[in-house]
């Protein structure tokens, strides 16, 4: 055993030597087209109802990468594949498929387990029968007892095997539960609490598990149920470590396992409703948990479906490592050393938007791997989208990103909570929170108890462990303190303290100065803008039948409405032509039509009516954008990354959770714009946009012409949408509105704009108050911030203060009048 360890990190280090890529970026230079990193002849298709990326690894000079299905546990039509240096996509005649996400490289062995797949530094690929070892592999493991001749696999539905690497023969340690279960009866696993595995690995004498979900139909309807487990299994029993949902299980060495196994930490990371969770173990102490923001909460779901597979790696090079987390929604660096002992320099890079499986670093660039575009949209369903299906086949595409980008993709503004509407004893700790990395970070706390409450504020300045008070708050029952920090008074964590047992919510957000001006990127010349009207358009739809093309219904603008103009087809070669095909134009033109009034535009906001029929209100963009938002000429909502959509409203695109992921609440704009965007669709892994100016072609490679010059589309990626500017708008829930006293008014957006002001009149003969009031999380409480006097005839303007950040605004009248509230974003 201890030969092993002392042997192993000189074995890793000449499998790197030997196995290293070609490190020039003319490497990838080649005649292929290339849109935003993303190459469409490198994309995959199955023909499951879901194509993502399980898992991307670079090996004996190639890289190799594997799909997956939904839930496939026997195999299906996913496939292996290699790509060589020059890009050449070569599809592995030993494919079996199945729903795999699991990828180790055994040193002693030299070996890439991918899947079911064993992959000599020769290339050979050994397979690994479903009929020998069923379930959908979730995650590989180094071996507790015999790490030189075996390693462990973990199934989605608690299967676990060990498997000799050198005749890869298994023994079954627990039966999958895919096995076990009587046909036509739902999945319930009885090993252990929590469905939908995601990460294994081991260290300090055990094997560490997570899942991500729960079964049962409320899993299926809401984000914040107990959901998810984190487990280790001895050798002998399982004991679990915490109930809540867990995805990535790793350390120090990655992919390879931990270099010293009996003392290199194990990572862990997770979230609940109220924030990320990080956990780390040392041998000598066990598990100790940490929280961080949400970028986005896309990711949210009790079921634990919209997550795929976040991970931490390395993504630099052997002489500078640098590790990455991926984690709802934000591009973290993570250090390599993160221990109890040192927990300091967990620090966000920026937010994006794509579903992303896996990722590794091959030829100078970070390849991700995206889950980009399924056939059937799952449980993301609304009424915004009408009747819109999903592609006509699933398929998804590696996106190749020099790893520079990772800080320049969407502001890192974020939000967590430490408690939200929860019990709290005297002196009980919350657990540590990230304090530093932002430009700004307001705290919300609110004493939700009977009786008068001081919490105190302690911070940990070096992640050391070193505890020290630095702030105290008295707070009445039922009020609320707001303080903003700014980045020269933070700390690495902080932690709050309450004196007395009371009920508390407690709400960090995280602000990183939007640096994006208005004005929006050459790479969208050609797209129509809204002072326009356009002359041609096209409704989307991704072909099925294994055609593998996008199918376009032209449409051409007469007497201020689009008519049909023919059918066209985009390949994957980027060529578009125009083809006689009237059934599918047809089919797109019924089954793809833009749905009518799935929003209202009224005189100060754009209000949403969700399909819980709750109501909320957006700011208003420019007033041309008023009938083409109603009127079906142009696309609002759709899926363009797997189970979260792309909601294009009065001039900004907005991220959409899913409404299992609470939807409309936890929205988050991305980026506005005047741009008349027909419509929109996921193809090849690009976000491909139609209402595009033909003779654009000749200045924008974006753009690709027909071959009749009639039609155009755009291409890019969807994280490209960052560098359309920051979010702007105006508005306000209130434009000489008759109000009640002390009913709210509707939720209007606050979170993620830049600079905020409020105007606020009335038309009443005696000063009325009005309180303004905020919801920081989406699904908390509403917190007073301030209340103003108004005198009548009279208008107040109040420019908020830089960092303030909340999801949601609403206001209060102490009198029944006519008021305004006007809210401009810029």
């Amino acid at each position: 055993m201890y030969k092993i360890n002392f042997l192993f990190p000189a074995i890793i280090l000449i499998l790197l030597a030997g196995c290293s890529a070609p490190s020039s970026t003319s490497d990838l230079a080649s005649s292929y087209p290339n849109f935003s990193g993303v190459y469409p002849h490198l994309a995959y298709y199955n023909e499951e109802s879901e194509c993502g990326t399980g898992a991307v690894v670079p090996w004996a000079d190639r890289l190799w990468v594997i799909t997956y299905g939904p839930h496939l546990p026997y195999g299906s039509s996913d496939k292996l594949y290699e790509i060589t240096p020059d890009l050449q996509q070569i599809v592995r005649p030993e494919s079996i498929g199945g729903t795999s996400a699991n990828r180790m490289i055994h040193a002693e062995s030299q070996q890439l387990f991918i899947g079911p797949y064993a992959i000599s530094q020769s290339r050979e690929v050994r397979v690994i029968p479903y009929e020998q070892m069923p379930g959908r592999h979730t995650g590989n493991a180094r071996h507790l007892s015999d790490p030189s001749g075996k390693i462990y696999y973990g199934t989605m539905e608690e299967g676990f095997y060990e498997v000799d690497v050198h005749t890869l023969e298994v023994n079954t340690l627990y039966v999958d539960g895919n096995v076990t279960r009587p046909p036509g009866e739902p999945l319930d696993t009885k090993l252990l609490l929590g469905a939908h595995g995601k990460g294994l690995y081991s260290g300090q004498g055990v094997m560490v598990y997570s899942n991500n979900g729960e079964s049962g139909q409320w899993a299926l309807e809401e984000f914040d149920i107990e959901a998810g487990s984190l487990y280790e299994w001895d050798g002998n029993e399982w004991h679990m470590v915490r109930r809540n949902q867990f995805v990535e299980v790793t350390g120090p060495g990655g992919i390879h396992g931990n270099k010293n196994p009996d003392t290199d930490p194990i990572w862990a990371t997770g979230w609940d409703h109220k924030s990320v969770l990080l956990g780390v173990r040392a041998a000598d102490a066990g598990w100790q948990f940490f929280r961080l923001p949400k970028a986005s909460h896309s990711y949210d779901g009790a079921h634990g479906w919209n997550t795929e597979w976040p991970r931490i790696r390395d993504v630099g090079t052997e002489d500078k490592p640098d590790y990455l987390m991926t984690m709802h929604g934000m591009f973290w660096s993570f250090p390599s050393d993160f221990s109890q002992a040192s927990t300091s320099g967990i620090r966000p890079r920026s937010a994006y938007l794509k579903v992303i499986g896996d990722f590794a670093r091959w030829q100078d660039r970070v390849v991700f791997g995206a889950d980009d575009s399924a056939n059937k949209e799952f449980l993301n369903k609304r009424r915004a989208k009408g009747s819109l299906e999903g592609p006509g086949q699933s398929n998804s595409n590696l996106w190749f990103v020099e790893s520079g980008m990772l800080d320049r993709f969407g502001p890192a503004t974020a939000n967590a909570a430490v408690w939200l509407n929860e019990d709290v004893g005297a002196g009980m700790s919350s657990e540590p929170v990230l304090f530093t990395g932002w430009d700004h970070i307001t705290l919300w706390i609110q004493n939700q108890g009977a009786k008068p409450a001081q919490f105190t504020l302690q911070i940990d300045p070096s992640g050391k462990g070193e505890w020290k008070d630095y702030r105290s708050l008295d707070i009445q029952p039922g009020a609320s303190e707001t303080i903003t920090f700014g980045a020269a008074e933070q700390a690495e964590w902080m932690r709050i303290i309450p004196k007395s047992a009371t009920k508390a919510t407690a709400h960090l957000a995280y602000v990183t100065q939007d640096s994006r001006g208005t004005q929006q990127d050459a790479l969208f010349a050609g797209i129509n803008k809204v002072d326009n009207q356009p002359a041609s358009g096209a409704l989307l739809y991704g072909l099925g039948d294994n055609r593998r093309k996008l199918g376009l219904a032209a449409k051409r603008m007469e007497d201020g409405k689009f008519v049909e103009a023919g059918y066209y087809e985009l390949d994957a070669s980027m060529e578009l032509n125009r083809v006689e095909d009237p059934e599918m134009e047809s089919f797109i033109t019924t089954k793809f039509a833009i749905p009518e009034q799935v929003v209202t535009v009224e005189e100060g906001s754009v209000l949403v009516v969700d399909d819980r029929n709750r109501r909320w209100r957006l700011p208003l963009g420019d007033r041309k954008f008023d009938s083409w938002s109603m009127n079906g000429q142009m696309r609002i909502c759709r899926e363009v990354a797997t189970e979260r959509d792309l909601f294009n409203c009065h001039g900004t695109f907005y991220e959409l959770p899913a409404e299992n992921a609470d939807g409309y609440a936890k929205i988050r704009p991305v980026a506005s714009h005047d741009l008349l965007v027909t419509d929109y669709a996921s193809y090849r892994g690009m976000l491909v946009i139609s209402g595009v100016d033909p003779d654009m072609a000749d200045s924008n490679p974006h753009v690709i012409r027909s071959k009749d010059k009639q039609l155009a589309v755009w291409a890019g990626v969807i994280d490209d949408l960052w560098k359309l500017g920051k979010p702007t708008g105006s508005g306000g829930p209130w434009v000489n509105t008759r109000v009640a006293k002390g009913v709210p008014s509707d939720p209007y957006l606050f979170g993620f704009y830049d600079n905020k002001r409020v105007e606020l009149k009335h038309s009443a003969t005696t000063p009325v108050i009005f309180s303004i009031q905020f919801e920081p999380v989406g699904h908390g409480p509403w917190l007073t911030w301030k209340q103003i006097t108004v005198p009548p005839g009279e208008t107040i303007q109040l420019e908020f203060p830089k960092g303030l950040e909340a999801r949601w605004v609403r206001l209060v009248s102490d009198s029944d009048c006519e008021a305004t509230a006007w809210f401009t974003y810029d």
